[in-house]
């Protein structure tokens, strides 16, 4: 198994973020984490990348206990996040924002990069400019070819399609199911449930910091539960 969580409970003061969160992810998968707002998620992928220590459980990647490594450590060894926001460096160029995604490498990564700016053009007509001239969907592209660079071997997306056109949004998902298909496994935060649970081998259901549902995406894209877990009881009335 490439990642493994086990019991990871995560709490801000007397506020428990997350409670007994247990979940696996192997190699080459795609695994979505999915719930409203406040379910968790975020603080699940903070505690999986070390921004937050867990207050309770373990967290094993390639077979190691990471749980008391440092957030640099994980991505040293290709524990990758692209955060909710994208938090692009927006007064730097386009370009430097990329060679910040391999800052921790000792190769050469300019085939890497030239390959970035082969798929995503818009990013190469604007490779010398302040990347905050970037649409949003650029953005989003950019702060994914910066975690390429990196090497992911798990690369944890939180709310990708957050603020994007429906258009870019498709576009977006298109683009992980290609990821994925080169053998990049993801773990995919998403508020969006039929696109993720459309592109997701996995998934697994957070309510209120706990984990209500999980198992094969498609199973659950047609499960009645969806409903009541995600949009909660009154939503369905």
């Amino acid at each position: 198994m490439l990642l493994e969580a086990r019991e990871l409970s995560v709490q801000y003061g007397r506020i428990k973020a997350l409670q007994d969160m247990s979940l696996d992810i192997a190699e080459g998968e795609i695994v979505a984490v999915l719930g409203a707002n406040g379910a968790g998620k975020s603080s699940l992928l903070k505690a999986l990348q070390g921004v937050v220590a867990p207050t309770k459980g373990q967290v094993r990647f390639k077979g190691q206990d990471i749980t008391a490594r440092s957030t640099a450590w994980r991505v040293g060894q290709g524990l990758v996040m692209v955060p909710e926001g994208r938090q692009i460096f927006v007064s730097m160029s386009v370009h430097d924002n990329l060679l910040m995604g391999a800052y921790t490498r000792r190769d050469d990564a300019t085939k890497e990069i030239d390959a970035i700016y082969q798929r995503f053009s818009n990013l190469a007509q604007r490779r010398h400019m302040p990347a905050s001239v970037l649409s949003g969907g650029e953005q989003q592209m950019l702060a994914i070819s910066r975690a390429l660079l990196s090497r992911p071997a798990l690369m944890m997306l939180d709310e990708p399609s957050l603020g994007l056109s429906p258009l870019l949004v498709k576009s977006l998902f298109e683009l992980i199911s290609d990821l994925n298909r080169d053998g990049l496994a993801i773990l995919l935060v998403e508020q969006n449930t039929h696109m993720a649970l459309a592109s997701a081998h996995r998934a697994y259901v957070l309510e209120l910091g706990r984990m209500v549902l999980q198992g094969n995406a498609r199973t659950l894209a047609a499960d009645p539960r969806m409903a009541t877990a995600y949009l909660g009881a009154s939503q369905q009335e």
